[in-house]
């Protein structure tokens, strides 16, 4: 299954009207880890006013969706969070927004674009990262073939991840579930068959 989910931890503040808005986003492989995130980030933040909540779990095999709007008026902050991830096609997400009341009301339209915009300054904050079944191959090459090589892989969009050096040169490179193939026929028309070629297996990167 291929998806897109965060690469890091990221945080994010902004104030609206005096109230002080701390956006949390983090990747989360279980409901489990979710939850644990959130408990963690509550008791960081035990005098908030609020600690609204919103995850999505869906690797494939488990999904979970929650949010929580933490006392504040129904729907108008943790079901926005929930919608922030949803609109950036997220899964394994859990996002936290945390706020500071500074004594003015915002309304339920000024409550919802806080949130929103706290979520998603933490999200870009953490870098989004696309998973997906990858597979792999080792190609043995002469030295002289060794840039041919290089810039074929690379600009078909495979990643040479491992490198041997020795009589001959030996890569291991890994590509897109469903490119290998395509990938080891260019490389034997570029090099017009001085290479050898072996599928190796397949992975989730």
């Amino acid at each position: 299954m291929e998806y897109k989910t965060l690469k890091r931890v990221g945080t994010a503040e902004l104030v609206v009207k005096k109230s002080v808005f701390i956006g949390y986003a983090s990747p989360a492989s279980s409901e489990e880890e979710a939850k644990a995130f959130i408990a963690r980030i509550k008791d960081h933040h035990r005098d908030a006013t609020h600690n609204v909540s919103a995850y999505l779990i869906n690797d494939g095999k488990n999904f979970a969706v929650r949010y929580d709007d933490d006392g504040e008026p129904k729907g108008s902050a943790g079901k926005p969070v929930l919608k922030v991830i949803q609109n950036k096609g997220l899964s394994n997400v859990v996002v936290v927004v945390t706020r500071y009341f500074g004594g003015i009301k915002l309304g339920y339209g000024g409550l919802v674009k806080a949130y929103s915009d706290a979520a998603s300054l933490a999200i870009d904050k953490a870098g989004i990262v696309e998973i997906y079944e990858t597979e792999r191959f080792e190609i043995t090459l002469p030295y002289n073939l060794f840039h041919v090589v290089k810039e074929t892989v690379e600009k078909a969009g495979g990643r040479i991840v491992e490198e041997e050096y020795g009589g001959l040169v030996r890569f291991t490179v890994e590509t897109r579930k469903g490119e290998a193939e395509s990938l080891m026929e260019l490389l034997t028309e570029r090099t017009k068959g001085r290479v050898r070629l072996s599928p190796l297996f397949m992975r989730s990167l």
